[in-house]
């Protein structure tokens, strides 16, 4: 039999495409197969178990014991959920440029007719608390009335503290709202609504929490929740008010997305299986041996404070005259493996590795030889051993090879 003529007997790679954006991230089979369930009734007995199971687990990733709302979006939605809740129209927020992201949230702050202080940054550090609470000292009217940082920037793969910027609003005695997006942290990186004194946190499905896009939250202070009382931006499908009073018989005020849900129900029970600790561990080690390659591929990693690389991804430059972006086409066409590309004022200038979510140390080691591969055949001038230097620096941080198991 002849093949039809347009047919390429390579139409589709064979193997697995490697998904190594920062987000969306890959989506462990678990998950996949508890979003597979039925479609049930979303006010019947049995969502109002679903519902109850998440509004409740959900508090222990984000490590709160006040409530988290979950919408039907992307974590834009969760940005402007958290801006129009909180804040009138006409009001300061001051605001970080830690990256593309920072930056968005900026623009939509503003569409909404707030006025926004941007500090401006050089995309390769983390928010600054002393320039945040030297802006909050003299701001003695206190016009300011909410703090926004990106607690991990995507796009430059830099990790802020939050605790410190806390103590810097509390140490002004100024009574700005604390406001963090955690869309690419959630998960995969330290973070502690309560402890940290955060008022609103900001986070999304995709990353960390390893469902498909489609899911985001808003964890809520009292303090915040004061707030949405006289805040006078219009608000309706993002209204908490209306969502929380349904969240409390465990359903909500429109058709929720039940699949993602089953999903949600799913990756919170992973989570916590494993523990948080160890999640953040797995992170912080997997990010610790894709620098080992890149520093012995002599390339440069984009955050230039070691005490802020995140745990989540690794933003890498290329050497000046040489493209990023033709690294990732390599890299898609030749090993099917998807890489982050720059954005903003890093474009063409980086590619980033995602190594967050459902991810192993073989994993890790596939996606580096790709890159390793990718940057020889785009003509980098880096050095061979990058896979070398992060297998062993897997091995010399493994933890001990589990207990065989009983014969059956």
């Amino acid at each position: 039999m002849k093949l039809s003529q347009g047919l390429a007997l390579n139409s589709h790679p064979s193997g697995r495409h490697f998904l190594q954006i920062p987000g969306p991230t890959n989506v462990p089979d678990r998950i996949l197969r508890a979003m597979d369930y039925p479609t049930i009734d979303h006010r019947g007995p049995e969502f109002q178990r679903l519902g109850r199971a998440v509004l409740g687990g959900i508090r222990q990733i984000f490590q709160t014991e006040q409530p988290v709302v979950i919408y039907p979006a992307s974590g834009t939605g969760a940005w402007e959920a958290a801006l129009v809740n909180t804040l009138s129209p006409g009001d300061t927020v001051l605001m970080c440029e830690t990256g593309q992201f920072a930056t968005l949230w900026k623009r939509l702050a503003e569409r909404l007719g707030l006025q926004v202080i941007f500090i401006e940054g050089d995309w390769r550090r983390g928010t600054d608390a002393q320039a945040i609470a030297g802006r909050l000292a003299a701001d003695t009217a206190h016009r300011i009335k909410a703090v926004c940082v990106v607690h991990n920037e995507t796009s430059t793969g830099v990790t802020s503290h939050i605790a410190p910027v806390r103590r810097a609003i509390d140490a002004c005695g100024h009574p700005a709202l604390l406001l963090v997006d955690t869309i690419s942290s959630l998960g995969s990186v330290d973070y502690r609504h309560d402890e940290w004194g955060v008022d609103v946190t900001v986070a999304g499905s995709q990353k960390g929490l390893m469902l498909p896009p489609g899911l985001s939250f808003n964890a809520i202070s009292k303090k915040a929740l004061a707030a949405s009382a006289t805040a006078r931006l219009p608000r309706s499908y993002w209204d908490w008010q209306e969502m929380l009073a349904s969240n409390a018989n465990g359903y909500f005020p429109f058709t929720p997305a039940t699949n993602l849900l089953y999903g949600l129900h799913e990756a919170i029970a992973m989570l916590l299986e494993e523990g948080l600790p160890a999640v953040f561990a797995r992170h912080e080690r997997h990010a610790r041996a894709t620098r080992a390659a890149v520093q012995a591929w002599g390339l440069e990693v984009l955050c230039a404070d070691p005490a802020e690389y995140s745990p989540a991804l690794t933003a890498i430059l290329m050497p000046a005259g040489h493209s990023a972006d033709a690294v990732r086409k390599v890299a898609l066409s030749r090993f099917n493996l998807s890489l982050g590309q720059g954005l903003g004022k890093v474009a063409d200038k980086v590619f980033r590795i995602g190594h967050l979510g459902d991810f192993n140390d073989l994993t890790l080691l596939g996606t580096l030889g790709g890159v390793e591969m990718a940057l020889g055949l785009a003509g980098a001038p880096v050095r061979p051993g990058g896979v070398q230097a992060a297998m062993a620096h897997l091995a010399a941080t493994s933890r001990a090879a589990p207990e065989p198991l009983p014969p059956a």
